[in-house]
């Protein structure tokens, strides 16, 4: 008998997804195990495995285009079979809106640009001097006033020059241009704009984070921490050491080691209850091409430096190859964003759910500070903590901060008796 192949939910927020390829085509044999189709996720792009034998007798879905998860993905059976009933039956249970919106085309995978422009595309640059009369359908020409003035003191024939006021008006921009840049060229700038259809990605970013916002009461503790030791203590790391150890990795380790020592900070709302997390892991955004993924290390308090590095690198990788897996970005205890490499000194994030917390980490700069009395270069470093009020005051996240500086500015407190 023919089976109905269901919209896979393949990650908690998952609503809808999109078929990225069809690995089969209607008349073709299937067995369980065999790769049915890539599905684009909100989060990523997965390969979805068949769990039945028999002939692709349907395909619901047509590829690059979305449906709602546990609607008809395809229907396997025996070859010939009649589905007719099936699809009748299924189109009874669903609502018509539903129908409506799984028949509409939807956006590519990874749409091209659609780019609308007005005539002539290319921007151009037009001679004054040779451009024809501009006049307003009565012979007269289209001029300001005081265009019309300046033009008569310096003896320039109006009428040759092409305005770019309103409607080609000249204006006295437009007689000094001619007066003072020697070829009188004037810039016509063409309007345009380019549109891209949003992705499963972007769209829920987009929700997540506005009802984050919008919903959790975030509050920020902004603190200036000492770099110098960490800096000194990273370049005789990386001197012997196989693995390039990264600022990042320091704050993960120290943010992890703070966490131990208040678990209040390691918890989540959960409208009824708060939960407090024995145990920590720390989600690390990662920028992609569509958005952001943010993949967790899985208790990162036990971990080395290296263990953390060789981590989130192979986590971005796999970000960036659309390969992580919902193991891979769900559990989060904490979460840390970090806009250091990119130049920005400061800034705040929002909570991502259900953390309690989000931590903002800025870039290590040089600057004048006072140490002993005397003014000299040193390495600092700026982070913000976003709180979620409902469970997180002002004296708890601020104490937390004050641990994570400390554990900074004495990584070798920080490194305990662990091996790199």
């Amino acid at each position: 008998m023919a089976e109905i192949v269901r919209m896979p939910k393949l990650s908690d927020t998952m609503t809808e997804g999109v078929v990225a390829t069809w690995h089969k085509k209607v008349g073709d044999k299937v067995k369980s195990g065999d790769l049915l189709a890539d599905i684009e996720t909100d989060k990523a792009t997965m390969e979805f495995e068949s769990f039945q034998d028999g002939v692709l007798l349907h395909i619901g879905v047509d590829k690059g285009k979305a449906a709602p998860v546990d609607s008809i993905l395809a229907i396997l059976g025996k070859e010939g079979e009649d589905i007719k009933a099936i699809l009748a039956e299924e189109s009874k249970k669903a609502p018509a809106k539903t129908e409506e919106k799984i028949a509409e085309p939807a956006p590519e995978v990874k749409s091209a640009p659609v780019e609308r422009k007005a005539e002539p595309v290319a921007v151009q640059q037009t001679s004054v001097a040779t451009a024809a009369p501009v006049s307003n359908g009565d012979n007269r020409i289209k001029a300001s006033p005081l265009a019309k003035k300046l033009a008569k003191d310096k003896n320039v024939m109006i009428g040759r020059l092409r305005g770019s006021g309103e409607g080609g008006r000249v204006v006295k921009r437009d007689i000094e241009m001619f007066l003072h840049g020697g070829s009188g060229n004037t810039f016509v700038g063409v309007e345009g704009f380019k549109e891209e259809a949003v992705s499963q990605m972007r769209k829920t970013i987009a929700k997540r984070l506005a009802e984050s916002k919008f919903s959790a009461p975030h509050f920020y503790l902004t603190m200036e921490i000492d770099m110098d030791e960490t800096v000194r203590a990273r370049e005789v790391i990386n001197a012997v050491a196989s693995t390039k150890i990264s600022f990042n990795d320091f704050v993960i380790k120290a943010v992890a080691s703070a966490l131990r020592e208040h678990p209040k900070v390691n918890s989540s709302w959960l409208g009824d209850r708060i939960r407090y997390n024995d145990h920590i892991h720390i989600g690390v955004a990662v920028a992609v091409e569509d958005g952001l993924l943010v993949p967790v290390v899985r208790f990162a308090d036990g971990k080395t430096l290296s263990q953390i590095n060789a981590e989130v690198k192979t986590y971005a990788q796999k970000a960036k190859d659309k390969k992580l897996q919902p193991s891979d970005w769900e559990g989060n205890t904490f979460t840390i964003s970090n806009l250091g490499m990119y130049g920005i000194d400061e800034f705040t994030a929002i909570i991502n759910p259900p953390d309690a917390c989000i931590l903002a980490i800025g870039g290590v700069k040089q600057i004048p500070v006072v140490k002993d009395g005397q003014i000299v270069v040193g390495n600092v470093m700026k982070v913000t903590m976003s709180c979620d009020h409902r469970v997180v005051d002002g004296a708890t996240g601020a104490s937390f901060l004050q641990t994570f500086r400390t554990l900074m500015e004495n990584p070798v407190i920080l490194l305990g008796a662990q091996s790199i």
